[in-house]
């Protein structure tokens, strides 16, 4: 094929199209669990988070809630794939290659926001949320107790005892999540999130009549499943409140991915290296929301 500028546009043209149709497969799981923040700055400041929106009885004065002492700040990140166009393989019509990088690029950039999410809950138990602590711990503090979303119980439909101290407990804790003035913050968990290998214990919890024991299942129908390929953990299992406008996890969002391309004869990487580029830019973040809308539980005692 003849390299010149009519061909290299019509060859990246292709490429785009190409990225575009596997870009346009975006996977949506992470869009139930986690809330779209659209950025106009490197970075966002929720702070607001300290305050758990709740109505109150209008006695007297209004009651103004300050912000807390600690901040929470989700900065937008950098995020490329970027490949690379020999100009002999044009020269020799050797594109297919590329046809097939522009594709796996395309699915990628669809997936950035799944794998940033859902990268969100499993560092959960490491990563530090609004209140200072870890988004998963034992001791958030609320009008000076200790409260927990977190749990090292293996989720488990043996029986249901085994249920009741895995599942039911965290559902109980969940629900029983109070304000710093003591008032229920009427938390509804309905997305059971689990890793490949908890699939079947979770569907089988959540669609039985019965444990193997005989005994009835009152938790049927009370989680939709979500099962998550990007879990690190094959133990680990969340329960998440998604119910409201809030989600428990944050998407941040500056510039969606897009396709990019440099194909200017003039550009040194052409000139001096016979190399065009293209590939996918995007500039995002995540962070977490209200721990009181997710509970985790490593899953690593019985």
């Amino acid at each position: 094929m003849l390299v010149n500028q009519k061909n290299v546009k019509s060859i990246f043209i292709n490429l785009k199209a190409t990225f575009q149709g596997a870009f346009t497969q975006a996977p949506t799981d992470w869009t139930k669990v986690a809330m779209l923040v659209t950025s106009t700055s490197k970075e966002n400041d929720y702070a607001w988070l300290s305050r758990f929106p709740k109505m109150r009885e209008w006695i007297g004065d209004k009651a103004v809630k300050s912000l807390a002492a600690f901040g929470y700040t989700i900065k937008n990140k950098d995020w490329e794939a970027t490949i690379e166009v020999d100009r002999n393989d044009i020269e020799d019509d050797q594109l297919l290659g590329y046809a097939q990088q522009a594709q796996a690029a395309g699915q990628s950039a669809s997936e950035l926001p799944a794998d940033i999410v859902f990268a969100l809950l499993s560092g959960g138990f490491h990563n530090l949320c609004y209140d200072g602590q870890m988004f998963f711990d034992v001791d958030h503090p609320v009008k000076g107790v200790s409260v927990s979303n977190k749990s090292t119980k293996k989720l488990s439909a043996d029986s249901y005892a085994a249920a009741k101290a895995s599942y039911g407990a965290a559902r109980t804790s969940m629900r029983q999540m109070k304000d710093d003035e003591g008032s229920s913050l009427k938390i509804l968990p309905g997305i059971l999130v689990v890793p490949p290998a908890l699939e079947d214990t979770a569907n089988y919890l959540m669609t039985a009549d019965r444990f193997p024991d005989n005994t009835p299942n009152p938790y049927k129908g009370t989680a939709e499943v979500l099962v998550v390929a990007e879990l690190t953990s094959d133990t680990a299992w969340f329960l998440l409140d998604t119910s409201k406008v809030m989600k428990p996890l944050i998407y941040q969002e500056r510039k969606k991915a897009e396709f990019v391309e440099q194909t200017d004869y003039n550009n040194d990487n052409v000139f001096m290296r016979k190399k065009f580029l293209f590939g996918a830019e995007a500039r995002a973040n995540g962070g977490y929301g209200f721990w009181q809308m997710a509970y985790g539980s490593t899953g690593e005692t019985a």
